[in-house]
């Protein structure tokens, strides 16, 4: 894949040029826009008036050395759930298509911008975000390029979903950041997929107002970036906050892999494989790692097992109307099959896991104690996308696979960073999800960047 100079910089490299004056803020936004456009299915808009203004502001800010933020100037996208002033949210719907364009921003895509950050444009998605696989009838389905090799007769593998254009336009190096949402694995599957790195934050961390809703207990949003470092970053400056520091090492931090795993998710022996090697490092580099049963994290699995997966009942509320309309048949089959599972469940059923989930989460944080879990994001590499666009059936059963081991940390509002671990032999990218306790957002922040230092220069 052909990358510039620039745009193999981390964001927050990219924004130390600037401070230097090696690079020109208009000249990287302008390129940022042109491969935005050329990029495999994966902007719905690029908002490219928008994003000169804000790269000439930005540029003036550098010269005058009084930056915004660390990352002022730095190109980013949102996911197409998010409302950028004088564009259409879409939900990666065509039945979004015709409504009016936002009249102001999202209160998050806001603070971006008084962060001095430059939007690009809108990605693409998974209809109304509700597929772990990011397929898109729609907009196209976008695709990473670099793994069209390892389809036999050509062809694509599934970008992951909901948020694919995110995740492609980190890994096509179209934006540093770009901003997606997670309701049961939207932002860490699609990272694992890719070979970037996802941060599904708390849902209490960031406003999210003007944002197009899926399940209003599940949802969440995040950065997808090459690093953790650049994570962190996006979530400093949006907050306003210091950036916390990494802890100064791994040495007696605490890890658990809940016992069982392998028996409980169909992980394949690449993906396994690596995930050991990980931990093995984490160990060498003198973390302390128990593998022990975790009863919450169990009892979350089971539920949504045997009871079913609250943000799906959440979900067929939020799309009742147009199920119930002429426009149905204008979704996506598989998103409305999927959708409409849920219409014959008892209403009292979404009150009781509703109830579960409260209950469970603080047991949760009682029980890890202050430590981190650990556990592969996905179950496989990315499949090939043909045959899932060719059998409804085969394409339901990878889709619960895929969501199978993020879906949990959702139930529990675990914040979790998706890491890579390393790749199968074709190349394909393979990952790990760093979890902790609701809102203990700031701790794992510390800790994925100590990981990410130590692992690297492992």
């Amino acid at each position: 894949m052909n990358v510039s100079s620039w745009d193999r910089r981390s964001a927050v490299g990219l924004a130390h040029t600037y401070g230097e004056g090696s690079a020109d803020v208009e000249g990287v936004v302008r390129e940022a826009i042109d491969r935005a456009r050329a990029c495999n299915a994966a902007f719905i808009d690029v908002t490219e008036t928008r994003a000169l203004e804000e790269s000439r502001a930005a540029a003036a800010r550098w010269r005058e050395k009084r930056p915004a933020s660390a990352l002022d100037g730095v190109p980013i996208a949102w996911k197409d759930l998010f409302d950028v002033a004088g564009t259409v949210s879409t939900a990666g719907s065509a039945l979004f298509r015709g409504r009016p364009p936002a009249t102001a921003d999202a209160p998050l895509v806001a603070a971006g911008a008084r962060a001095g950050f430059v939007c690009i444009g809108k990605t693409n998605l998974s209809e109304f975000a509700y597929s772990g696989l990011g397929l898109n009838p729609h907009f196209g389905t976008p695709f990473n390029s670099d793994f069209d090799a390892t389809v036999e007769g050509g062809g694509h593998r599934v970008p992951g979903g909901s948020s694919s254009g995110a995740a492609i336009a980190v890994a096509a190096g179209v934006v540093p950041i770009a901003v997606g949402t997670d309701t049961a694995g939207s932002i860490r599957i699609p990272a694992a997929l890719n070979g970037v790195v996802g941060y599904r934050a708390s849902s209490a961390r960031y406003p999210q107002q003007g944002m197009i809703g899926l399940s209003k207990s599940a949802d969440t949003c995040g950065p997808l970036a090459r690093s953790v470092a650049d994570c962190a970053a996006f979530d400093a400056v949006v907050r306003g906050r210091e950036l916390p520091r990494a802890l100064a090492g791994l040495r007696g931090q605490p890890f658990v892999v809940p016992l069982g795993w392998e028996s409980r998710f169909a992980v394949t022996n690449d993906v396994g494989d690596n995930f050991m090697r990980f931990v093995a490092r984490l160990s060498k580099a003198g973390a302390r790692i128990q593998q022990v049963r975790v009863r919450a994290f169990d009892a979350a699995c089971d539920l949504i097992a045997t009871r079913g997966w609250f943000g799906s009942l959440e979900a067929f509320e939020a799309y009742r109307n147009v199920l119930d309309s002429d426009d149905a048949k204008r979704i996506d089959q598989r998103v409305r099959t999927r959708l409409e599972l849920s219409r014959d469940v008892p209403a009292s059923r979404l009150a009781e896991l509703l109830a579960e989930r409260g209950r469970l989460l603080g047991e949760f944080g009682a029980e890890i104690d202050g430590a981190t879990l650990l556990l592969p994001t996905v179950p496989h590499v990315t499949p090939e996308c043909a045959p899932l666009e060719a059998d409804p059936q085969r394409f339901a059963a990878v889709n619960a696979a895929t969501l199978s081991m993020t879906m949990p940390g959702s139930f529990l509002d675990t914040p979790a960073f998706a890491m890579p671990t390393g790749a199968d032999p074709a190349g394909l990218p393979t990952s790990v999800q760093l979890m902790r306790a609701q809102n203990d957002d700031d701790a794992l922040i510390a800790l994925a960047l100590a990981v990410e230092q130590t692992v690297a220069l492992d």
